[in-house]
């Protein structure tokens, strides 16, 4: 999330039922859903040249180097790096040493790796700039057999995940990416801020021009956006749409339909987005201004009451977020209170997916540090560290360690049950680049509804009409 799309929050109120069908989409089923290191040379199989056993399930050779790229966003690469730490001194493991590097263009460093045969063991193909899934999922290894294994405690692994996992990261009925990180997706405020002016917390998008009209009155704006986050509103207003209209919005949207940005669930969120802009509730300047910058400007200085992001917002900004600001968050909202779907709906979905290449030097050194960030040992650090929950259950505790986000993404996801949604097209198909300017000039006031809707629909049809794209169906 994070210019990523994705990672966030539950835990003790989602044991239960509720997790069973955490990650899937409503309507949908799980079946559709630096130089590199020594070692020896990938086969495509994932298993090294060591012994393999329960301790060492992919062989991984002794003395091997592990290679791993991990998207530098809101997460940071450290707890990586302290996954890294605890694999190098496994004892059954002999002589492993692994290099952590960071990026944030990731299709840009890793796509000519590919090309070249080279590619790391592990990848965080994560970030506005990952590389888009229909160009490498043929070059990916299956991870089955990662979620087959003992986690480092002796507990296969697979049981030890909340349900759904897989179905992000599945693609034509291959498990190619885990996605570490449980994202939900939602709206951001000062707690504290609202209590202290009496404003409520909107309900649906028709609540939003009186509550930017009372920020208006206190000297602030209702919303803000940085240059490379402009597509957050892309993905506030799509889920809102899926929220209000269901499937008869998302699913056309997904299989790239020709009129999927003209839909009137789509279209009545655009109309009012754009009245907020013209009325000056949406704070001017963000496309000149770096996106944790304009963040800051929300969560330090309070410019403005609200930011749709997913729940990685918290920890990317927790040094620059005011004393007392009490962030808590709601999910995105429908257009009004004549919804499809039930109340409640909201997007959140397994996030930051790490792959393992075929070609790589070493793919069963990348298996294991996955296999190693799996146990509950890393799960738990990161959730402490980051302030959310990876797919690994139980590692949360109630008291969200003593974080408001936390525990208000715990609420959300108490509320949606099993109404829970994902999108995948927009990343399946690399279109957040070509979206971005786009959106930085409707945000920016430069652009009517229509001339917004032309444009994004040319990029779903573009990528529609190129026969050289691999489509695939999505439910």
């Amino acid at each position: 999330m994070e210019l990523k799309e994705a990672s966030i929050s539950r835990r003790n109120l989602l044991r239960g039922a509720a997790t069973a069908a955490l990650l899937l989409p409503f309507g949908a089923t799980l079946a559709s859903c630096a130089a590199p290191g020594g070692g020896g040379e990938g086969t495509g199989s994932g298993t090294g040249t060591g012994k393999v056993s329960a301790d060492n399930p992919f062989g991984v050779a002794a003395n091997s180097k592990v290679d791993a790229v991990i998207f530098d966003g809101g997460y940071g690469i450290d707890y990586v790096e302290t996954s890294a730490k605890i694999m190098e001194g496994n004892k059954n493991l002999d002589g492993v040493s692994i290099k952590v590097s960071s990026s944030t263009k990731i299709a840009q460093e890793l796509q000519p790796r590919f090309v070249g045969g080279n590619p790391p063991d592990l990848i965080d193909n994560s970030g506005a700039n990952s590389i888009g899934w229909n160009t490498i999922l043929d070059q990916l290894e299956e991870l089955d057999d990662v979620l087959d294994s003992n986690n480092l405690e002796g507990e296969k692994i697979r049981d030890t995940l909340f349900g759904g996992v897989e179905a992000p990261g599945t693609f034509d009925g291959r498990f190619v990416a885990l996605n570490y990180v449980l994202t939900v997706y939602g709206i951001w405020y000062s707690s504290s801020l609202f209590e202290e002016n009496g404003w409520e917390v909107p309900t649906s998008w028709q609540d939003l021009k009186a509550l930017g009209a009372a920020a208006k009155e206190k000297g602030k704006y209702l919303f803000l956006w940085g240059k490379e986050a402009a597509t957050y509103y892309n993905t506030m207003v799509v889920d809102s749409a899926v929220i209000q209209a269901g499937d008869d919005f998302r699913i056309p949207f997904e299989n790239l339909d020709p009129k999927a940005w003209s839909h009137p669930a789509i279209q009545s969120i655009l109309e009012i987005l754009h009245d907020l802009i013209a009325s000056g509730y949406m704070k001017p300047g963000g496309g000149g201004t770096q996106f944790t910058q304009a963040q800051s400007q929300w969560s330090l200085d309070q410019a403005a009451l609200l930011y749709p992001s997913g729940s990685w917002i918290e920890n990317e900004m927790k040094k620059t977020t005011k004393d007392g600001f009490a962030m808590k968050g709601f999910a995105e909202l429908p257009l009004d209170g004549n919804q499809t779907t039930p109340k409640g709906t909201m997007r959140s979905e397994a996030g930051e997916p790490f792959i393992v290449p075929k070609s790589a030097k070493n793919p069963a050194g990348g298996k294991e540090l996955l296999r190693t960030m799996l146990s509950k040992e890393s799960a738990q650090a990161f959730a402490k560290a980051k302030l959310a929950p990876t797919i690994v259950k139980d590692t949360v505790p109630a008291d969200g360690y003593g974080s408001s986000a936390l525990v208000s993404q715990s609420e959300m996801l108490a509320a949606a049950g099993s109404n829970v949604f994902t999108i995948k097209s927009t990343n399946l198909y690399g279109m957040n680049s070509d979206q971005l300017p786009i959106w930085n000039s409707f945000l920016a006031g430069g652009m009517s509804v229509a001339e917004l809707t032309k444009q994004l629909q040319a990029i779903v049809d573009k990528v529609r009409e190129d026969d050289s794209i691999k489509k695939i169906e999505i439910k």
